[in-house]
């Protein structure tokens, strides 16, 4: 019988330096991701990742999975703002990569392995991130939207006209939206005169608050008037905002409260993301419904499947059409969260053989006793 061990590293919770004038934070890998977001905000500065799980989860742990989230759009993914990791290796020894340099161009960059590798090739112990500063300019717009085109051409409406100061397009579906409305408390409709078919949250970030609101309404008419939105509201106020959020974030938790729900993270092309919910809603009927939402600014669907019970009926009509129709269209079949256990034996619908024979080689030469998550990332 083998033995199995899980480590953690929620103790390992010091930031260890903050320097304010490169915005350069370091830290231990068990830090909770609210709690720097915490400390930076009373320094100034803003962590380059959100995301909806932040009360709970570890810098450690979105390093290693490379969370993506909801401000991808303006700064990137961690392999750009992750400066250096230290990582503890499968025979112990402790690699320290933990540079503080914007600029290294010295041999093989090797944190990037670090980074998204879900501790399959190390254990991430301290991490060096690259903050932003903290601008005083956050305006927030709900928007609904008659059809996903509708959709796609206020994102590149939104990416042109709003530019610099854009840093999140997010959208959901009215099943998504319905979902929200009926499972959460205290969560209200902000555009209560009718249901829409979709929903789009703006948000834009800046430094001169006159300027970005009176840049952000004009973009707001001129979509008015050309009929690319068909309602819409500007927060008021940080409440408001925060009850705006409160309904992109709180699809998730609403969908767990409905019953079974069936979870893909993909990323396709923008322009043929939302015909995947139609073929599933077409391929299930009335099995289940099909939920879409997720982070339009850069390609990444969620596509849930809620239904009252868990179900192999459903799950034979899901698996592998939904894999297969996401490698037609040269898609990922994990946009942000990961392979893990589940999804490893999936990751050629994503990778070509060669590329995966590559990752193999890496492992093996990193963990030749495959001690380090087992089973997970690559095929079994």
């Amino acid at each position: 019988m083998s033995l199995q061990v899980i480590v953690s590293v929620g103790s390992m919770n010091n930031i260890i330096s903050f320097n304010k004038v490169s915005g350069i934070l370091v830290c231990e890998a068990g830090c909770i991701l609210e709690n720097l977001i915490s400390f930076l905000d009373n320094q100034g500065f803003i962590m380059p990742l959100d995301l909806g799980a932040k009360g709970s989860c570890q810098i450690g742990g979105n390093v290693s999975t490379n969370a993506g989230g909801l401000r991808l759009v303006r700064y990137g993914s961690l392999h750009g703002n992750v400066l250096g990791v230290e990582a503890v290796l499968a025979n112990g020894d402790v690699l320290d990569m933990l540079g503080t340099l914007r600029k290294d161009n010295t041999g093989y960059d090797l944190k990037h392995l670090f980074i998204g590798s879900e501790g399959s090739l190390g254990i991430v112990t301290k991490v060096s991130i690259l903050t932003p500063p903290k601008l005083s300019s956050v305006n927030i717009a709900f928007l609904a939207c008659k059809d996903y085109s509708s959709c796609q051409k206020l994102l590149m409406e939104a990416k042109r006209k709003l530019g610099e100061i854009l840093s999140a397009f997010e959208f959901l579906d009215n099943q998504a939206m319905n979902l929200v409305l009926h499972h959460l408390d205290g969560v209200r409709n902000p555009l209560p005169a009718s249901m829409h078919s979709f929903y789009v949250l703006i948000e834009t970030t800046g430094s001169d608050e006159s300027y970005d609101r009176e840049k952000l309404e004009a973009f707001l008419l001129s979509s008015m008037e050309g009929g690319l939105i068909s309602d819409g509201v500007l927060a008021q106020d940080i409440n408001q905002a925060s009850s705006f959020w409160r309904i992109r974030e709180g699809v998730p938790e609403a969908l767990m409260k409905a019953g079974a729900v069936y979870k893909y993270d993909l990323s396709l092309p923008v322009e043929k993301m939302y015909n995947l919910v139609d073929d599933m809603r077409v391929r299930l009927g009335n099995l289940a419904k099909v939920v879409g939402f997720g982070h339009l600014g850069d390609g990444n669907l969620h596509l849930n499947i809620s239904a009252p019970q868990y179900d192999d009926t459903i799950l034979e009509q899901i698996e592998p059409y939904v894999y297969e129709w996401t490698f037609k269209h040269r898609g990922s079949i994990s946009a942000e969260h990961g392979l893990g256990l589940m999804k490893a034996n999936k990751i050629h619908y994503s990778k070509s053989p060669e590329t995966v024979q590559i990752m193999a080689s890496i492992k093996k030469l990193l963990d030749p006793n495959g001690i380090l998550n087992p089973y997970k990332v690559l095929p079994h």
